[in-house]
């Protein structure tokens, strides 16, 4: 016979404690999580396992939900007759973010909130649960997000994209998802900063200085003040031209500098602060650039002989 034991596994090196077990059949791996496996789950584990995707529920599929629970409203809410219009429904379902749980738990509460406010001495009277009861029951929007999750990445990937695509509407709904989900505004602009180099770089000399600010902003003010801030500075980064050579300039040169390793600075570009510099050459045949002609700067190159003639910034 064949037994059935739950684990409950917190980490990665747990997982990895039973992944023999797994491999020859001793366990049969069943799990479920709301964060994506590929962050929680280990490779090796993942690479047994079918993963099965569930997508968030939508509004109809919400709303029949809702009318599921209301059939028996009295077992389930513990009054005997609720009325709930067809537009309320649908606003607590889109409210619910695809959650299933998040909507049934706000109809139990619009309930209590609506029972609460009838006249005491009539409690045969339905409980009718209005547009404001279930905004009470909510109390935010729900919005999804996990500053250490998926969604995280998402969104900072979808802002990034449309500040680079020139979409500013875009950009500025991405980054108020973010803000709203409660992401640290700093880490924002830390990205806002960086783009404003990779992205833009030289096309606009302004974006840096404008990323920084709102940098500064952020530090200075904080939430919720410095929301206007960051929507400022992502709406001038997807507003302004575009322009990769720095950034590609800079993998160029990084990836010459890893597979060339320590090539020597030519002697004409070297100091020579000692006596026995000078008589090694360094600094020999140097042409001070802004005293030097025209012919004697063409001919001067600056970097060493293996890497003569490569241009980074195109």
């Amino acid at each position: 016979m064949r037994s059935r034991i739950v684990l409950l596994v917190n980490n990665k090196a747990q997982q990895d404690a039973f992944l023999p077990s797994v491999e020859d059949g001793t366990i049969i791996f069943i799990g479920a999580t709301t964060e994506n496996p590929s962050f929680e789950v280990n490779n090796a584990l993942l690479s047994r396992a079918r993963v099965f995707t569930l997508e968030l529920l939508q509004k109809e599929e919400l709303v029949e939900i809702i009318d599921s629970a209301l059939e028996n409203t009295q077992e389930n809410f513990a009054v005997a007759n609720i009325v709930i219009k067809d537009d309320v429904k649908l606003f607590l379902a889109q409210m619910s973010h695809g959650d299933a749980r998040t909507a049934l738990n706000a109809l139990e509460v619009a309930v209590q909130i609506s029972s609460s406010a009838r006249d005491i001495n009539d409690k045969t009277k339905a409980v009718e649960i209005s547009k404001e009861n279930v905004e009470q029951a909510l109390q935010s929007s729900n919005i999804l997000y996990d500053k250490n999750g998926e969604e995280h990445y998402n969104l900072i990937s979808a802002l990034h994209k449309s500040m680079r695509g020139n979409d500013a509407d875009a950009a500025v709904y991405y980054l108020t998802r973010m803000l709203h989900g409660g992401e640290d505004p700093l880490y924002i602009a830390r990205r806002i900063v960086r783009f404003a180099s990779e992205d833009i770089g030289i096309a606009n000399s302004f974006a840096l200085p404008q990323a920084i600010a709102a940098y500064n902003a952020c530090r200075f003010i904080g939430m919720p003040e410095c929301g206007v801030n960051l929507a400022q500075a992502v709406v001038y980064m997807a507003s302004s031209k575009k322009s990769i050579a720095v950034y590609g300039g800079y993998q160029e040169a990084l990836q010459d500098v890893k597979e060339h390793g320590n090539i020597s600075v030519p002697l004409h570009l070297r100091n020579a602060p000692t006596k026995m510099m000078k008589e090694m050459d360094y600094g020999k045949d140097y042409k001070y650039t802004p005293l030097a002609s025209e012919d004697e700067n063409k001919k001067q190159s600056f970097l060493p002989e293996k890497l003569k003639g490569k241009k980074y910034i195109k």
